[in-house]
């Protein structure tokens, strides 16, 4: 009788040397919700898509026939002795990448195609003459349809024809729902010079000289400042015509003179002539400058041609339904059948299902406020992370594992019952879910924790606890247990006085309506840590980067404010400084130690040594850019890309200088402390700062500055460590080096939810990072949606109550205390 096989219930990972991971064994269950927690930089990432992932994704593209495969990014094989039983994977990262300019909300959600569908198959459609035939079963049949009124034959477009990306792009846009034009204020950017002294700047950069000289046979005086020529003499400069002129010129550099004749060309037309010729980037770059972009004239923004915004359906255009929120196209879709005859109804209803089916995902997920035409580039990476994660939950797959990281980031608490339901429906149809995570109520949702650590870095990569919720309570290794069970202090700094919140002073702020949000008025605190908090899409983001920090930096310019912005005061601000998680330089030669100013004062320390003054080393000479100590294999990169013919290339350490950067004649040049123990500069580059700041004690500038990164809590990150691959958290907290122990009380520090990535332990030390800022002067706003931080916040704006249109009011404002009491408030609901 044949042996019954038993259904794996684990992911067996032995030996993981992923990173920092120290030769980790663990089981991962299957079909299950599995957290992996830890504090910034401990492994967690490591586990889940350095080994999990990569495995699960390289042995089904493995699966694949080399032909296939030659076609598609390969995934390397991960660092572990052995992992059994990994299902296919598909990972949704923290950062999905930025769509490019034709993608919108609705093709990213793939709800647009339905949407076209209903437009193609159910609307009203235009005959010739301008007459509407009403909606037909002949259309879907498709059979000719003739107009009741004129008789002529009437074109039904298909779906693609009502594409923008295709057959139904607008001619004058191309589809992309915005044109660029001359921008006139761009052309004298300083109008108290004369033309001659080149106060038209186009002619400067993109045109002869010889212009000047044409444009004076123009009749027009090119030797007064621009700015007292008569209206007439502007309007020559600016749109003359295209005439022929016979001019006496002298060249520039050299004593020769001649005549000659020379058509005229305007301002606007050397502009547009040099656009039409760029072929490359460096050739926009000179262009650029001078354009703007506007909404497309023809197309008001849609992107759609006029023949795709003809049809109607309940009375209205494409275009229109495209402008709705998800929330109102909701209901409309809703009633759509019911506006059609009898026997259209049954396809109605089944475009309209699979229209709601998306949309009721996206729904609970938190983005109702979204328009189907919104760019997508305009999107937060949370809510592009939520359009991914509706897609993979749509696609009903089965035995997949779904490796979620940091699905909370952007979110609301209010918004995280929808993220805790879409995994649990992912599990409930056959798959398994790996979710690193650092918010406690999205953790709490987890079947099974395994808990990465006890610290960042080298001293982490340890799984240090590992069980069921109850049993990570009671764990005394865990470190997030004590936030689970609320047992954890997190109240870290002390608050200003409710009756002394404004006693530094008042920063004000005045709006007119932007986007979805209506007029403002907002006090905003000196001196203080305001908090501004609100559902996705409530006004935050537009509030903050779109009117505070663009109002304050037009004050302290003294440039005209923006258009919206009605009025900013804030008496002794000098600097608006805006602290994101964009990642910190493009290339891997941009290092942690490069950012933070620390291997400029290595190089000129280690130029001094005997053994470089031998060889003739100076500090150029150490650099990994340029330097003639880089090594010569893999240019200072420390890695080289292999050419593996019919697979994809594949980078790997260079076999040369191991990942060190350096050529061996670095090696030898040592730096000997006081202690007597002797490093070389590639040495000290591959220690964290931890272990960097004990080797470099008695240089002086170089001990200080590490001793910066280490009170930011980045102490694990190595010396060497490229600056683009770290996380957002990581990336804004390094930006702060350079702004710490100074006085700050002119400045105001903006930060973008700056706890993405953090461990309730790390959100701990990055509070005491605001406090510094702060006892220097400093006057510190954040958005942000942890609420610990909003807790610690001295004043707190919440907007709202809702997002878009039900959003962009300030609903309530005060201390945690105060928003709390507040009725209106959903944060306060939750603080």
């Amino acid at each position: 009788m044949e042996e019954k096989r038993m259904v794996p219930k684990y992911i067996r990972v032995k030996g993981a040397r992923v990173h920092n991971l120290k030769n980790v064994n663990v089981d991962v269950p299957l079909n299950q919700i599995v957290g992996i927690a830890g504090v910034s930089g401990s492994g967690k990432s490591s586990l889940a898509l350095g080994v999990l992932y990569a495995e699960g994704s390289r042995r089904y593209l493995e699966s694949l026939s080399t032909y296939t495969r030659r076609r598609m990014i390969g995934a390397a094989k991960a660092q572990v002795d052995e992992v059994l039983h990994v299902p296919a994977a598909l990972a949704l990262h923290q950062r999905p990448g930025v769509p490019g300019i034709r993608s919108t909300f609705g093709t990213g959600t793939e709800l647009l195609n339905s949407l076209r569908l209903m437009y193609s198959r159910l609307a009203s459609h235009r005959c010739p003459n301008g007459h509407y035939v009403p909606p037909t079963l002949n259309v879907a049949a498709e059979q000719d349809i003739f107009c009741p009124e004129c008789g002529e034959r009437v074109h039904a477009p298909s779906a693609e024809e009502l594409a923008f990306n295709s057959q139904g792009a607008c001619p004058k846009c191309g589809g992309t729902g915005s044109v660029r034009t001359v921008d006139l204020d761009s052309l004298v950017p300083d109008d108290s010079i004369s033309i001659d002294d080149g106060a038209v700047a186009p002619w400067n950069s993109l045109m002869w000289s010889l212009m000047t000289d044409v444009c004076r046979e123009m009749g027009v005086r090119t030797d007064v400042p621009f700015r007292d020529l008569t209206e007439e003499e502007k309007e020559i400069v600016y749109h003359g015509p295209a005439e022929k002129k016979h001019i006496f010129y002298k060249a520039k550099k050299s004593n020769q003179a001649g005549e000659l004749d020379f058509t005229y060309y305007n301002a606007v037309y050397t502009v547009e002539n040099a656009l039409a010729k760029v072929k490359d980037e460096k050739g926009m770059k000179r262009v650029e400058k001078f354009l703007k972009e506007e909404i497309c004239p023809e197309c008001h923004g849609s992107r759609l041609s006029e023949v795709a915004r003809a049809p109607r359906l309940r009375g209205i255009g494409l275009d229109e339904a495209c402008r709705m929120t998800l929330g109102e196209l909701v209901q409309w879709v809703a009633g759509v059948p019911d506006t059609l005859p009898e026997e259209m109804r049954p396809m109605a209803e089944s475009i309209c299902e699979s229209f709601q089916t998306v949309a009721k995902r996206l729904m609970d997920l938190g983005l109702s406020y979204l328009t189907l035409d919104r760019a997508a580039s305009t999107l937060s990476t949370g809510e592009r992370q939520r359009m991914q994660l509706a897609r993979a939950v749509r696609n009903r797959t089965t035995g997949v594992l779904y490796v979620l990281d940091e699905p909370s980031i952007g979110l609301h608490p209010s918004n995280i019952v929808g993220l805790n339901a879409v995994m649990h429906d992912l599990v409930a149809d056959g798959n398994s879910v790996l979710l690193v995570d650092h918010d406690t109520e999205v953790l709490s949702e987890s079947d099974w924790i395994i808990e990465m650590g006890p610290e960042a870095g080298n001293g982490g990569g340890y799984v240090i606890a590992e069980g069921s919720i109850p049993e990570i309570m009671k764990n005394k290794a865990s470190m997030i247990g004590p936030f689970l069970s609320g047992q954890a202090k997190t109240q870290v700094r002390e608050r200003a006085e409710e009756q002394e919140l404004f006693s530094l002073g008042t920063i004000h702020l005045s709006t007119d309506r932007i986007h979805t949000v209506k007029p403002l008025e907002v006090d905003i605190p000196k001196g203080r840590l305001t908090v501004v908090t609100g559902v996705s899409g409530s006004g935050k983001t537009t509030m903050v980067l779109e009117s505070l920090i663009p109002g304050l930096e037009s004050m302290i310019n003294g440039a005209k404010l923006p258009e919206h912005v009605k009025q900013v005061s804030a008496e002794g601000i000098f600097h608006v400084k805006l602290i994101d998680a964009t990642p910190i330089g493009i290339n891997v030669r941009s290092t942690v130690a490069t950012y933070a100013n620390v291997h400029d004062e290595l190089r000129k320390i280690y130029a001094r040594m005997p053994e470089a003054k031998e060889h003739q080393c100076k500090a150029g000479d150490f650099s990994y850019n340029t330097g003639k100590l880089r090594c010569p294999v893999c240019d200072g990169t420390g890695e080289i890309s292999l050419d593996v013919q019919f697979l994809p290339d594949v980078d790997v350490p260079c076999p040369e200088c191991k990942g060190s950067r350096y050529g061996k004649e670095a090696w030898q040049i040592h730096y000997t402390n006081k202690k007597g123990n002797v490093y070389s500069l590639p040495q000290l580059m591959e220690m964290d700062v931890h272990r960097a700041l004990q080797a470099t004690k008695d240089l002086k500038t170089v001990h200080q500055r590490l001793e910066v990164l280490e009170q930011l809590g980045l102490g694990y990150l190595t010396l060497g460590e490229e600056t683009p691959s770290l996380s957002g958290g990581e990336a804004q907290r390094l930006k702060l080096a350079s702004e710490m122990g100074k006085a700050q009380s002119d400045s105001v520090f903006i930060f973008d939810e700056p706890t993405i990535g953090l461990h309730p332990l790390d959100v701990q030390t990055l509070l005491q990072v605001f406090q510094t800022l702060i006892e220097n002067g400093a006057t510190v706003v954040i958005i942000e949606h942890d609420l610990d931080v909003i807790r610690n916040g001295d004043y707190i704006i919440d907007m709202g109550p809702g997002g878009g249109e039900a959003g962009g009011r300030v609903v309530a404002c005060g201390t945690p205390e105060q928003i709390k009491k507040n009725k209106d408030s959903i944060t306060g609901r939750f603080l």
